[in-house]
């Protein structure tokens, strides 16, 4: 029996949405509480690149490090266009709110970027997913984009990050009013997660990868 890819987050609102897509493909995944895989320090210095792409690299390497397992993670964020990109990379602790978490560092965030957009009549933003693999096949990434804007109130009860006002220009309602399967369909997230897992599918069938 293969070993299950483990899914290196420890954000619920992101195992979440992937759970499904892998049990859908057939694929095992487990998460890092499910490995044993405690908190440590070193994990808030990860992300300290200037790409999603060397970011989510930096989180598989160092799980699979620690577990052996075959790793994913993925690094995400918001950019922009009105503030030239931010915030980027930056996107998760953006407000600088370091003493919160969850839900309450969402608001945080969101109350943030409605302060600087406040003047502002560009509105247009995109979301960006990078997922990582790190397996003995070695180093993959894989690039997922969805555009939209920046509406000037919150709308919705679902979703995490700033998806209550992300208004995705596929589907014309927020993130956050969303459904799992609408928001898969076009999400940056479910449009990188894509791209892995039929890759990954492929790839146990024999096929060419």
């Amino acid at each position: 029996m293969s070993e299950p890819y483990l899914l290196a987050t420890r954000s619920l609102g992101k195992l979440y949405e992937l759970r499904p897509m892998f049990s859908a493909a057939g694929l095992e995944v487990i998460d890092l509480d499910g490995a044993g895989i405690a908190e440590e320090e070193p994990e808030a210095t990860l992300e300290e690149f200037e790409t999603f792409e060397e970011n989510a690299l930096a989180k598989a390497k160092y799980f699979r490090a620690k577990s052996g397992l075959p790793t994913i993670a993925d690094d995400s964020g918001l950019e922009v266009q009105a503030l030239g990109g931010a915030p980027g990379v930056r996107t998760k602790r953006w407000s600088g709110r370091a003493d919160l978490e969850g839900r309450a560092l969402d608001v945080a965030n969101n109350d943030f970027l409605l302060e600087k957009l406040r003047k502002q009549a560009d509105r247009r933003a995109r979301y960006v997913c990078v997922a990582a693999l790190v397996d003995g096949g070695g180093l993959r990434t894989f690039r997922g984009e969805t555009e939209g804007e920046i509406l000037e109130l919150p709308r919705g009860d679902g979703g995490f990050g700033y998806d209550p006002l992300f208004l995705s220009s596929d589907l014309g309602i927020t993130f956050a009013e969303a459904d799992r399967a609408a928001k898969e369909r076009c999400s940056h997230r479910g449009r990188a997660f894509s791209q892995l897992i039929a890759w990954l599918a492929a790839r146990a069938r024999g096929g060419k990868s």
